[in-house]
């Protein structure tokens, strides 16, 4: 290796060195902390430059947002044009206005939105909603389904056991949940009939796509419809990953049932911080009436509005949704024939947009039976796989944007193949 590489080389291990001393973990956000850790120093389409000159083909998207792929000129452009005049008044803009109609004409079904800037917030505000409405406190929640990390939602698994994730977080404010393994609709109807008179909403993800993209068995989403109906309590569904990802309405329209409230995120705005909390106009008006508190300075700030804008009409317009179907099917097929060519048992499974790699052999419903494959050695074969060019997180979730194309599926595939055999050759040793 040259001098001029190691120079290079260093780059990204310098700054991580003086990020650690001003930055805890030497991250922002604790997510990242088992991400990839390289430098970025640009990105574009569905590539990452790093500071040290490589190049890695994403499929992490920055955990989803990057749905058009990196800096997609119809939004960078409607937002600098939207800044030119200021972008943050205290009052109103037009840019809010016209999201606000997108986001209800796209999706399909909400009749109201209030916009946040983080899926944490839009949670909080449709919990509080839920509470108002009902005049109940107690909510359902599933275990393995993340809704932010605020300590009233924010949950793990120890032992076989479900409460609190983190340190310092206060017990007490998770004493309100019920928590559940997904996708038992026995389980949950036991639960509503116990329980039923005193719940104020069920959420979850629709599909568990932030713990190993697991889809609802057939039926599941139309049963917990029922039972929320029956029993008056607030069917949320929490669609920051799934929402305009795996189709326009979401998966609200991808199995045809419909929530009271939903929240949005991440791949409606371009990779800007916005979210959205939406749903039908007698609860959100609630917030509307003052009565229910959701408040923000930075909530429909106009480069947010201008995000959400230009990234729904491309959508609406110059919708990515096959191109993104082609390229994540012949992905998800080209990985299965590659571990099968090397003799390994990979395990990919899920939906073209988005989709989870492990090791083993399993029928995966729920979180429990996620357990039984072999997620600690995927996550040493994902950070082989960055240091051979593909960007991804060790938790196994890929994610397919509009601009991975033929060239992406060739690099990633034969950066996977070299990966996979050098990986092989580790474990014969």
């Amino acid at each position: 290796m040259t001098t001029e590489q190691l120079r290079v080389d260093g780059i990204s291990e310098g700054l991580r060195a003086r990020a650690v001393v001003r930055a805890p973990g030497g991250v922002h956000s604790n997510v990242r902390l088992r991400g990839p850790h390289p430098f970025i120093r640009s990105a574009k389409g569905a590539w990452l430059f790093g500071v040290d000159g490589r190049d890695y083909v994403d499929y992490l998207l920055g955990q989803g947002p990057n749905f058009l792929g990196h800096a997609p000129d119809a939004v960078v452009q409607a937002v600098s044009a939207a800044c030119e005049g200021g972008l943050l008044f205290g009052g109103q803009h037009e840019l809010e206005v016209q999201a606000a109609e997108l986001v209800c004409e796209v999706a399909g079904w909400p009749e109201m939105v209030r916009f946040s800037t983080s899926g944490t917030e839009a949670v909080q505000a449709a919990l509080r909603v839920a509470r108002a409405a009902t005049g109940r406190t107690e909510i359902v929640r599933f275990q393995g389904h993340y809704h932010g990390w605020v300590d009233n939602i924010l949950i793990g698994e120890r032992d076989g056991d479900w409460g609190v994730a983190s340190a310092g977080q206060v017990a007490d404010n998770l004493r309100p949940c019920h928590i559940l393994p997904w996708n038992d609709a026995e389980l949950l109807t036991a639960q509503f009939e116990q329980y039923g008179s005193r719940l104020a909403a069920v959420i979850m993800e629709p599909i568990m796509i932030n713990t190993g993209v697991i889809e609802p068995k057939p039926g599941y989403l139309e049963t917990v419809r029922e039972l929320c109906t029956k029993y008056g309590v607030v069917l949320i569904f929490d669609e920051v990953i799934s929402g305009f990802r795996v189709g326009l309405g979401g998966a609200t329209q991808r199995y045809g049932v419909t929530p009271d409230l939903a929240t949005y995120g991440k791949a409606f705005a371009g990779g800007y911080p916005v979210a959205a909390l939406v749903g039908r106009s007698d609860l959100m008006s609630l917030l509307g009436t003052g009565m229910v508190n959701h408040s923000g300075t930075f909530n429909a700030s106009v480069m947010a509005m201008a995000a959400v804008t230009a990234t729904l009409t491309t959508l609406r317009d110059r919708p990515p949704y096959a191109s993104v179907e082609e390229h994540g099917g012949a992905l998800m097929a080209g990985l299965r024939e590659i571990a099968a060519k090397h003799d390994v048992q990979l395990r990919v499974a899920g939906l073209p947009a988005a989709f989870h790699v492990s090791f083993g052999d399993a029928d995966v419903t729920d979180y429990r039976s996620l357990q039984q494959l072999d997620l600690a050695r995927y996550e040493r074969l994902a950070a082989a796989l960055v240091e051979n060019g593909i960007w991804l997180a060790g938790r196994g979730i890929w994610y397919v944007s509009g601009a991975h194309g033929p060239r992406e599926l060739d690099v990633a595939l034969t950066r996977f193949e070299k990966t996979l055999s050098e990986w092989a050759l580790k474990v014969e040793r």
